[in-house]
């Protein structure tokens, strides 16, 4: 590990002017390349106090032995270096989206005498035009397949080609109208020439022209009554219109644009575009990335951009390119489209309309793809079985963890607490096994608390199940030890689940879900959360589960007793599993917590009646039209809502009488108070209390 004052360049060396820097290590290899507006002022961050660096950016600086710098003109020769060297170094410290090799294009090969359509992949070659990408090359074939009996372009390889050529006979796509036949002289190499230059602009999206071309001369050939030349080109039509169905429109003013999306978390990136040609979506691509260093969306954005139009020159850069963040500054990166292109490029980020829903598809897709990227990887059973082996080694397990429950908690502002345990063995997700907690202990935001108050609840409940058979020995004093937590105490979570000296197995005889043990308890945080949960399953003599945290910013892992955390190396199988595990627990509970706090802002005063279920408060609501009238109803009038009877009755009329009364409306110009309605003779006044007994009943004791 190098010390970077050994190679940090003298005062005044470094130039206050634009350019390009390299790190290389020891053995000269160029580890990271960077651009800046100011090189002196950009390479001094690198040589601060290495307290103060981004942990990613530290080992760039400690792994360097030297910085090296070329000085440019602009920031936009800045950036076309920036790219060169990147390509041409590879360095490792770089964000370096993994290769799209794999996309199939349509290809055109205009450089050829005798233009050939196919399927290409890998690097684009000089004077071929391309289209796409698509998804699979199917679907380049079956659009090819049906634009051939329209544009009979030659298709087949060179040999094909040359065989034909020699024996002065077609192949079976030539018999059938689906080649011109250039290979045994039918059309000319001109005439082939053109041909092609029409299925590229077809393909490129210029086709109202042709279809009305198209379509006169049909009308032409009807009124001449050559019939069957008129069928071939209404065929013709019907082909060229069903290959343009397989792109949906998605901007009706004919756009040609490029859409970025990028999704992130604290190691990796997902790129997805959209390629929007006349408005129609002509092909879609997505790569990922590790975040090596630290980078903001805009950083992300930009380096997608230079990997997109780095080796493309004129209309291959569309006019505009939507974005979800700018780079910072944006102005060279838009100069240097606008370079490539030839004319001026928009690049923004999309506000309101038809293609701010287009956006939002696709950063939909770019969150689809990093989750199937992490997916992809745990589902590997070689995968998953390094990654628990990796978690054993590094806490020093007995065994790979097979059962990890993990722990979140969630609240806004320290409202609506709740938590979540979600469940993985053998490093998949155990849906079934999944808890909601609400935080019933105390009120307010305090997470350490919250979290010692859930694992107590879980690990109680455990014990439960072992003293009722028998296998628990110590557990009647651990409980009786440990200051409020009897057997006796509140559910476990929410209303409505059996309490803890109920039967822990199902009918079948299976044990419920807190009936197993995990070997591995794994929390969302730091240090005190870490030593809240051990402290927790301390208190109730649990002495054989693992604990750890996972703090989100370092992704650092927390042992307890331990004042520094065990640093997991990023590309550890057994960091992505902890992580997945988090990212799920944090997911769980942030969603049950929307969820209470979306109720909680619904609620009505009929929702503090217990027993009463939302059937029923609807069948109220809609016999009385409102609240209000609810309000002022007698005893007899709500026992006629069918289902209710009087003692329910009885106990929303409690509820309501207690429920404070809305504001009454009052009249700005006379101070008269306005009362909607008129109140139901048989109720009463609006200030009187409500009764239990029947109207005659009531005029007697008011009197």
């Amino acid at each position: 590990m190098a010390d970077p004052s050994s190679y940090r360049p003298k005062p005044g060396q470094i130039p206050d002017s634009p350019g390009v820097y390299r790190f290389r290590d020891e053995h000269r290899r160029v580890i990271y390349v960077g651009k800046a507006k100011s090189l002196r002022q950009r390479l001094a961050n690198y040589f601060q106090d290495l307290s103060g660096l981004h942990p990613r950016t530290r080992t760039m600086v400690t792994t360097a032995a030297s910085v090296e710098w070329t000085v440019v003109s602009t920031e936009v020769e800045a950036l076309q270096l920036e790219y060169s060297w990147i390509k041409e170094y590879d360095p490792r410290f770089n964000v370096k989206y993994r290769d799209d090799k794999s996309y199939p294009y349509l290809a055109v090969t205009m450089n050829e005498e005798f233009p050939r359509v196919q399927v290409m992949r890998g690097h684009k070659k000089k004077g071929v035009r391309y289209f796409g990408p698509y998804a699979h090359a199917w679907a380049i074939r079956d659009t090819v397949d049906l634009l051939l009996r329209v544009f009979p372009v030659r298709t087949c390889s060179a040999g094909v080609f040359k065989n034909a050529a020699r024996t002065g006979r077609p192949c079976l796509l030539g018999y059938i109208g689906k080649c011109s036949a250039p290979c045994v002289g039918r059309v000319s190499a001109e005439e082939h020439g053109e041909l092609s230059e029409e299925f590229c602009d077809f393909m490129a999206g210029r086709t109202g022209t042709y279809l009305r071309r198209l379509e006169k001369q049909m009308m032409e050939a009807a009124e001449e009554m050559e019939y069957e030349r008129a069928a071939r080109l209404r065929d013709d039509i019907e082909a060229l219109k069903k290959a343009m169905e397989k792109n949906a429109v998605v901007l009706a003013d004919a756009t040609d644009a490029d859409l970025i999306a990028v999704a992130e978390d604290e190691l990796e990136a997902a790129v997805q575009i959209f390629h929007v040609r006349g408005g129609r979506v002509r092909g879609q691509r997505g790569w990922v990335t590790d975040k090596v260093e630290d980078v903001t969306t805009g950083a992300l954005v930009e380096h997608a951009l230079q990997q997109l139009y780095g080796e493309e020159r004129g209309d291959s850069v569309p006019k505009e390119v939507l974005v979800p963040a700018l780079p910072e500054p944006v102005e060279p990166v838009q100069e240097w489209l606008t370079e490539r292109r030839g004319s001026n490029v928009s690049l923004r980020i999309p506000q309101r309309g038809d293609k701010k829903a287009l956006m939002e598809t696709v950063e939909r897709n770019a969150q689809q793809a990093l989750v199937l990227h992490k997916t992809r990887r745990a589902s590997d059973l070689t995968t998953r079985s390094r990654a628990l082996e990796e978690i054993a080694e590094a806490l020093d397990l007995d065994s790979a963890p097979l059962r990890i429950e993990c722990y979140d908690i969630s609240h806004l502002q320290g409202d609506d607490v709740v938590a979540s345990m979600v469940v993985f063995e053998d490093g998949l997700q155990r849906k079934s096994e999944y808890r909601r907690f609400q935080i019933k202990g105390f009120e307010g935001q305090d997470d350490v608390r919250s979290m010692h108050e859930v694992i107590t609840r879980r690990f109680r409940r455990y014990i439960a199940e072992k003293e009722r058979t028998g296998e628990w020995t110590d557990g009647e004093n651990a409980l009786a030890d440990t200051p409020g937590t009897s057997l006796a105490d509140a559910p476990l979570t929410d209303a409505g689940e059996a309490p803890l000296t109920s039967s822990l197995k199902d009918d079948d005889g299976r044990p419920k879900r807190f009936a197993y043990p995990p070997q591995l308890v794994v929390v969302d945080g730091g240090q005190p959360q870490v030593a809240a949960a051990k402290r927790a399953l301390d208190e109730l003599g649990i002495d054989d589960i693992a604990v750890c945290g996972l703090a989100k910013r370092l992704e650092e892992v927390w042992v307890p007793d331990d004042d520094d955390p065990v640093v997991l190396p990023r590309s550890s199988e057994g960091l992505y599993l902890l992580q997945r595990v988090r990212d799920e627990a944090h997911r769980f509970a942030i969603t049950y917590q929307r969820t209470k706090r979306a109720k909680r802002f619904r609620a009505g005063p009929l929702d503090e009646v217990p027993g009463l279920g939302e059937t029923r408060k609807q069948a109220l609501i809609k016999h009385f039209g409102s609240v209000k009238r609810l309000r002022a109803a007698t005893i007899e009038q709500i026992c006629e809502v069918p289902g209710i009877g009087r003692k329910t009755a009885e106990t929303i009329a409690v509820a309501l009488a207690r429920a404070a009364s809305p504001a009454p409306a009052v009249n700005t110009a006379t101070g008269e108070i306005i009362d909607d309605e008129e109140p139901d003779t048989t109720a009463g006044s609006p200030g009187d209390p409500v009764t239990t007994g029947a109207p005659e009943e009531r005029r007697g004791q008011e009197t």
